[in-house]
């Protein structure tokens, strides 16, 4: 006759509970992991939803746990980061195709790709008429930016020297320098008008210190800052090219 278990002898294994609660955990970090995937594609909504999700289980912020602190921004940026990574790369090996001149710099900066021109390039010195000699160098700028899938805003900048005429300023002369170059792009149907902008910031935001006379000559410039139109996701694919990117 086979012997009769033990009173209280317990079954061998994890608790039955054990098993549920581990599938909740998986779950739950699936979810988390999920939601941190999308957090670059609209940093605002991942707020929101990790704000509700914080209400959802039990954690309030403020003075008065009856109300809901605004969810703070999520600031994660590698997708970003990689979108400039990869829109210089390629503008890069388009510049090198079409030879520009190289006083033409292009950098990354303030979260975007700048192409940067000196002033002798575009204007002569005290005035906002483009040169004759300008307008071939800024029609490759324009064919190397309109097929890409970017906004383009043009930026004005001087050196501090003060103009002996009290109706010039050097806010009015970078004003007038960015205004010339969109009117340019426009007029010759090279740049929808729709993707442009103009901005001068005169002497307020230089590259050195306005110090000596070499430096005063890299301040006076016009950028032109390269940023995406929207969902730099959908942009990436359109970005990619094996045959056009440099050997890293």
């Amino acid at each position: 006759m086979a012997k009769k278990e033990k009173k209280g002898e317990e079954a061998g294994g994890a608790p039955a509970w054990m098993v549920t609660y581990s599938d909740l955990v998986t779950l739950l970090l699936t979810f988390f992991v999920l939601l941190l995937s999308m957090a670059n594609m609209d940093q605002v909504k991942f707020s929101a939803a990790a704000g509700s999700l914080r209400g959802a289980f039990g954690v309030f912020g403020g003075k008065d746990e009856r109300e809901i602190s605004p969810p703070s921004l999520v600031e994660l940026t590698p997708a970003h980061d990689d979108l400039v990574q990869r829109l210089y790369s390629r503008i890069m090996v388009q510049m090198n195709r079409l030879r520009l001149d190289p006083s033409i710099k292009l950098v990354k900066d303030r979260g975007a790709v700048i192409l940067r021109i000196n002033e002798s390039v575009l204007f002569s010195p005290g005035t906002s008429k483009l040169k004759p000699a300008a307008l071939p160098v800024l029609a490759k700028v324009a064919s190397l930016v309109e097929p890409l899938p970017l906004q383009l805003r043009i930026e004005g900048h001087t050196d501090d020297l003060p103009f002996t005429s009290k109706d010039m300023s050097n806010w009015d002369l970078s004003v007038a320098r960015s205004v010339a170059v969109l009117k340019f792009f426009q007029q010759s149907d090279l740049f929808p008008l729709d993707r442009m902008s103009a901005v001068g910031y005169g002497a307020e935001h230089p590259l050195v210190p306005n110090d000596t006379a070499e430096n005063r000559a890299k301040n006076r410039r016009v950028e032109f800052v390269l940023e995406s139109l929207g969902n730099y996701r959908e942009d990436l694919p359109y970005l990619i090219d094996a045959n056009e990117q440099l050997p890293f």
